[in-house]
């Protein structure tokens, strides 16, 4: 019977090294730099908003809060406020993800579940192209192009449901020959050609999260006897349910910021008037690229108020985005 070897007494006394955490190397300079650059993003963001608050309290002294009521932009009268164009932001910004919600799921969906592997790569090389045309190329498109039918498309609207109030405008649809003037330069046009500019942004979003779907449980489902769309409905989408969110939140923010595209196509009007349809409407963001260049005075600190105002709406946004798509089920949640 052979015995066990007695234990160095030098060794058994000795405690068990400690496991470092902190990175070394290579992995000590990664995290460094990704901090400094975080920092900087934070730094930046925060420099901006701190900037544009700041360059904003003229303004708020001077009109108080008349200036968030107020519809008329006439610094000659000593009359400015930011409502008839913050209303117009959010309604371009509507028609814009009305369009574009539609497409970018059905895209992000056709992409993931049914493209053959060769389109596929295909399909997204070309929705990242369409992410990285400038505004001012869609705006031409718009204004030439996408205008003259849109507002056929306008006049056909107001005829058959010109009861509901948005569709309503101020003309006469059954006319012989109907003013096709109060068709163009709408916040409906405008919403078109920014909705093009958003569906990439979404179905990007959207894609992404789609394709983390686990092949298990869409293998288990199409085993059950589902159907291919069957199992999209019942694996595929409550899985995305986040990613839609925050994919259709992320185009909202960019819808909502959009400028050259808006400035070519609409017509500026500084009046709340709840009608899509009709010529006449603005945007922040318009109203900014429009009238910085002959702005001095109180003036230059209300368009400067008018960006920080747009800028809290985007971030807030932005923000609300990010946590939909980290506690989606894709993310933290499940």
């Amino acid at each position: 019977m052979t015995s066990l070897p007695v234990p160095d007494a030098s060794i058994a006394g000795a405690e068990p090294r400690r496991i470092s955490r902190r990175p070394s190397g290579a992995d000590a300079v990664f995290v460094n730099v990704s901090r400094v650059v975080a920092a900087s993003v934070l730094v930046v963001t925060g420099g901006i908003g701190i900037f544009l608050a700041y360059q904003s309290l003229p303004t708020l002294r001077h009109y108080g809060f008349k200036f968030f009521t107020t519809q008329a932009w006439n610094p000659e009268a000593d009359t400015i406020g930011i409502a008839a164009i913050i209303v117009g932001t959010f309604e371009v910004a509507l028609v814009a993800m009305v369009i574009a919600f539609p497409l970018a799921i059905s895209m992000a969906l056709y992409i993931t579940e049914y493209a053959p592997p060769k389109l596929r790569s295909i399909l997204v090389a070309a929705v990242d192209l369409m992410a990285a045309v400038p505004s001012i190329v869609y705006g031409l498109w718009g204004f030439f192009l996408i205008q003259p039918h849109a507002a056929h498309f306008a006049l056909f609207l107001q005829k058959h449901f010109g009861w509901f109030p948005p569709f309503h405008v101020g003309a006469d649809p059954n006319a012989a020959v109907p003013d096709a003037t109060r068709y163009q330069a709408s916040a409906f046009i405008a919403g078109v050609v920014v909705s093009m500019m958003a569906t990439p942004m979404a179905c990007s979003i959207m894609r992404q999260v789609f394709s983390q779907t686990p092949e298990g449980e869409k293998e288990g489902a199409l085993a059950l006897g589902s159907t291919r769309w069957g199992m999209i409905r019942a694996v595929v989408l409550p899985f995305g349910r986040g990613g839609i969110i925050g994919g259709t939140m992320l185009a909202l923010g960019r819808a909502l910021g959009e400028t050259m595209a808006v400035v070519m196509i609409i017509s500026p009007e500084f009046l709340i008037k709840g009608r899509i349809l009709e010529i006449g409407s603005d945007t922040v963001a318009a109203t900014i690229a429009l009238q910085f260049g002959e702005a001095n005075g109180i003036q230059l600190s209300a368009l400067l108020a008018a960006g920080f105002a747009l800028f809290v709406i985007t971030l807030l946004v932005n923000t609300l985005a990010a946590i939909v798509v980290s506690r989606s089920r894709s993310g933290a949640d499940n």
